[in-house]
């Protein structure tokens, strides 16, 4: 099955999260990946969370469908490596500090000159240009300037993390987005290729919907509104009889009038104030007082059976076990299964988005470290004499 990116060579450079989420996601639909990684201890992200044989099972997912080579960038002789292999590249992603790269002569306008064609990604906290541009960034950072942190958790309490890197993720997706434009504006508006520039906490605030707008216009600063969903009604986390929540998003008209009929209120579902979301909004806390009355009354198996047969929203919270045995995941292939080095069984994430035509592949699983040196740097012209002394160097 031919792929949408098939051809496309990319080279990456960065670690962690952030550059190598990028390439993960274009090389699931067929680019051919390259990582660079430092000699002997390679990307951190081998050693994070939970080790089995003494390396991540999260390394599994970030690096399937990669070619793992070992350089010292800050050595000459490895700065050359990746000019050759720039020449030959479609793509380059790094995500170090601004100003790491011009250190090592690898620059956007060196890249460029050498391979004009080159389209050049470059995740980063702040940005390359800007007062901050220098300041190290990490994504919980840059959650807390896009605005999301301050939005997070229940009124008048610390403000929480989400449980995941999701703005490191949420850069990748824009950095992403970033190559496949410049790649289409290349191939087929005949320009050459360009530098992207994503900033963690830009791709962040890229999310925060209507903040600025209501900042601007009405003077209004949002706050962390806990489980609902401010200027929205009814849309909340309600507690059942179990203890467990039903996640209930009513806040349709027509939803609305049909939610209040389901838990007995058609009382509710008449009443002319409450017949659009502004009116529901200044009435919210009644609202959700029936609501919470009425899921109070039943287990959330009960609750979620009575929504969906009245085509209400509705869901519970799922965590990773719920996720690993539902039979849509399953359905959706979101879930795979595949295996360790040593044959150990595990299960890993689907790949989206889903291409009715071309969808994403697994084609080889995440690489031991430096496990295609020898195969990328021969391709490139260093010999086998070569490669050993600067084996013998740390240079590889």
């Amino acid at each position: 099955m031919s792929s949408p990116l098939q051809g496309i060579r990319v080279i990456e450079l960065g670690q962690l999260i952030a550059g190598p989420f990028a390439s993960k996601m274009l090389g699931e639909f067929g680019a051919d990946v390259i990582k660079i990684e430092t000699p002997l201890t390679g990307d951190p992200l081998r050693k994070w969370r939970l080790l089995h044989e003494g390396t991540s099972v999260w390394w599994e997912v970030q690096s399937r469908n990669k070619k793992s080579v070992t350089l010292d960038l800050r050595q000459p002789e490895a700065q050359d490596v990746v000019r050759r292999l720039v020449a030959e590249a479609d793509v380059l992603i790094e995500n170090f500090r601004p100003g790491t790269l011009e250190e090592w002569g690898l620059s956007w306008e060196s890249l460029h000159a050498l391979n004009p064609r080159l389209v050049m990604l470059r995740v980063s906290g702040y940005g390359q240009t800007g007062p901050y541009r220098d300041r190290p960034g990490f994504g919980v950072i840059g959650e807390a300037m896009g605005g999301l942190r301050h939005l997070s958790g229940e009124p008048d309490r610390t403000p929480v993390r989400v449980g995941v890197s999701i703005g490191d993720s949420l850069s990748a997706l824009h950095g992403v987005i970033g190559v496949l434009l410049a790649l289409r504006q290349r191939d087929q508006n005949g320009g050459d290729g360009q530098m992207i520039d994503v900033a963690l906490y830009e791709s962040v605030f890229n999310m925060m919907e209507s903040l600025l707008p209501e900042y601007s216009v009405f003077g209004a600063v949002r706050q962390a509104a806990g489980s609902s969903l401010p200027g929205i009604a009814p849309s909340n986390a309600y507690r059942c009889k179990d203890g467990k929540f039903a996640l209930i998003a009513g806040n349709g008209d027509s939803i609305f009038r049909r939610l209040m009929e389901v838990i007995g209120r058609p009382d509710l579902a008449v009443e002319p104030a409450l017949a659009h979301n502004d009116g529901r909004v200044k009435e919210v806390e009644r609202i959700d007082a029936a609501i919470g009355t009425w899921t109070a009354q039943h287990d959330l198996e009960r609750v979620l059976d009575a929504l969906n047969g009245g085509r209400i929203p509705v869901g519970k919270i799922y965590d990773i076990a719920d996720i690993a045995a539902d039979p849509h995941y399953l359905a959706r292939d979101m879930v795979l299964d595949s295996a360790l080095a040593d044959g150990t069984p595990v299960k890993l994430p689907g790949i989206l988005p889903k291409l009715s035509a071309t969808p994403g592949q697994v084609h080889s699983p995440a690489p031991a470290l430096g496990a295609h040196t020898d195969e990328v740097l021969a391709s490139v012209g260093v010999d086998a004499v070569t490669r050993a002394e600067w084996r013998e160097r740390g240079i590889i």
